[in-house]
């Protein structure tokens, strides 16, 4: 149980309650972009909407959505994605992409489908030096994730998160504040308001 703003509608916070956060966190506390930084958000489902909602929060200046699904770019565009790569479209591996259009590799990159390649893409894409990649996708319990070691020793990190990196019952009233305050973006995911007697 965690104890918010009274004032906060339910039927808009309750949605704060899982993936939004968990998004909004790998990027915000996880991932930390820099001001000026470049993103690549894996998968524009709600978690990489949402993850993408942070690193624009957070001061990225390119926000770069990879999903295979085009119909997703427009709403993404309004969570702050300015660019985006549909892997179909390229003959050569997304993460050579990438490299390509950032002058060597992403600064972060934040991993939302759960696809173990992707997983595998999204830290092969962050720049030597300095790229981070957050894995948020809980992927296949029997996938292997497969990279030269020299990707590790050329100083790229790989970090994974679990709801964001937030602790409930202290951030998520911090959370909520932030939506309060309309600084951060709730009602762009709630798609249908259903009452009970109509679910099932």
């Amino acid at each position: 149980v965690a104890k918010i703003n009274p004032q906060a509608p339910l039927d808009k916070v309750c949605v704060l309650s899982c993936g939004i956060s968990t998004g909004l966190g790998a990027s915000i506390n996880v991932a930390k972009p820099p001001k000026g930084s470049t993103v690549a958000i894996f998968g524009l489902g709600a978690v990489g909407l949402a993850a993408a909602e942070g690193a624009r929060i957070a001061g990225a200046s390119r926000i770069i959505g990879v999903d295979l699904n085009p119909s997703r770019f427009e709403e993404a565009r309004e969570l702050g994605c300015t660019e985006f790569v549909n892997p179909k479209d390229h003959n050569k591996p997304v993460q050579e992409v990438l490299a390509e259009m950032t002058n060597g590799g992403v600064d972060r990159s934040v991993e939302c489908t759960g696809n173990i390649n992707a997983m595998i893409q999204a830290f092969e894409c962050v720049h030597d030096g300095w790229g981070v990649a957050v894995l948020v996708g809980v992927p296949h319990k029997d996938a292997e994730f497969k990279t030269h070691p020299m990707n590790f020793l050329n100083e790229r990190t790989l970090k994974g998160t679990f709801f964001g990196n937030y602790k409930p019952r202290t951030d998520l009233p911090n959370v909520v504040e932030l939506y309060m305050k309309k600084e951060l973006e709730v009602e762009k995911f709630i798609t249908h308001s259903v009452p009970f007697a109509e679910i099932n």
